[in-house]
């Protein structure tokens, strides 16, 4: 079979998925139909904001289904018509067995990080985080537990000191779509060899939930490495948060972009129930468990953001 016979169905929403998407298409492959989230209402003039995976499908006029339900007969239909002979999940949301199963050569999943490790919704993030120094990109065939199909191929990248997950998504982005076109190429050779993830304990896996606003609050109470991962990790979205002290004044839903991490320097704790940063030299320091971390910029609430110099400037 061609790639031109090859009938492939693409669910994706944000970004990320638009380059494997874009792989696709200017590879002269296949895709019947583009499948993606409703459109839905956002900002104060609530107008309608669409998926980058359904601009970019209007715009090389690629058909377009938006269901609310997957499991919903119409849409269910309407995806039968297609005649799929694979589907392709980039960054989109649980599927239904009736969606996954349809396609006779089935449906492979671009997972954004090394499985087994970093099942979930967030894996970028969260390989940061916890200090990860490699990540990857893996692709899989989808089955009823989420994110445990059988492995077709995978493609690692290391995460330097300096990485965020902003720089690790970019690169994972470009990375993943060379792995989708490598993947559809295996299935049509038929020649595929996936195999079973590995069969490792609960407790050795790191999981990757969703990250919540809660989630993103940093704990002063770590050592300065766990923290600077931690902002790394959150960095540029959805971002690490603080309630802090500057000075005489306390700012509620600071947002921070980066920091340094300062083992030389001891600045004594207080029992604040709100952290306090320490101005010393233009420089923001706040005391952590081994040491301090030094805020480099930052966002005060309903401000844009600034580097600390420029912030403290502003408070003066």
């Amino acid at each position: 079979m061609s790639i031109t016979d090859l009938r492939i169905v693409f669910l994706g929403t944000p970004e990320f998925a638009v380059a494997s998407l874009d792989a696709l298409v200017k590879g002269g492959y296949n895709v019947v139909a583009v499948v993606t989230m409703p459109d839905k209402p956002a900002g104060r003039g609530h107008k309608m904001l669409t998926s980058a995976v359904k601009d970019y499908a209007v715009e090389h006029g690629l058909p377009v289904l938006q269901p609310e339900k997957l499991k919903d007969e119409v849409f269910l239909e309407q995806l039968r018509s297609y005649h799929a002979d694979l589907q392709i999940v980039v960054a989109f949301r649980m599927l239904p067995e009736v969606v996954w199963n349809m396609p006779r050569l089935g449906t492979f999943n671009l997972h954004g990080s090394l499985l087994p490790q970093y099942r979930g919704a967030a894996p970028i993030n969260w390989a940061i985080i916890n200090g990860e120094t490699k990540t990857g990109v893996t692709t899989f065939f989808l089955k009823q537990e989420i994110d445990t199909g059988n492995i077709i191929m995978q493609r690692e990248t290391p995460i330097t000191d300096d990485d965020t997950v902003g720089t690790v998504y970019d690169r994972l982005m470009g990375i993943g779509a060379e792995l989708v076109i490598d993947t559809v190429e295996q299935i049509l050779s038929g020649d595929v060899k996936a195999m079973p993830q590995d069969n490792i304990a609960a407790e050795d896996l790191r999981p990757a939930p969703k990250i919540f606003h809660d989630t993103c609050r940093i704990d002063f109470s770590q050592t300065a490495k766990q923290i600077r991962d931690f902002v790394r990790g959150l960095s540029p979205y959805p971002c690490a948060w603080t309630d802090l002290i500057i000075g005489e004044k306390r700012f509620d839903g600071c947002k921070i972009y980066t920091v340094e991490t300062h083992y030389d320097m001891q600045i004594a704790t207080t029992l604040d129930e709100v952290p306090r940063a320490h101005i010393i030299n233009h420089k923001l320091f706040v005391p952590c468990k081994d040491g301090c971390v030094e805020i480099v910029d930052m966002q005060l609430p309903g401000k844009k953001r600034l580097s600390a110099r420029d912030i403290i400037n502003g408070l003066r």
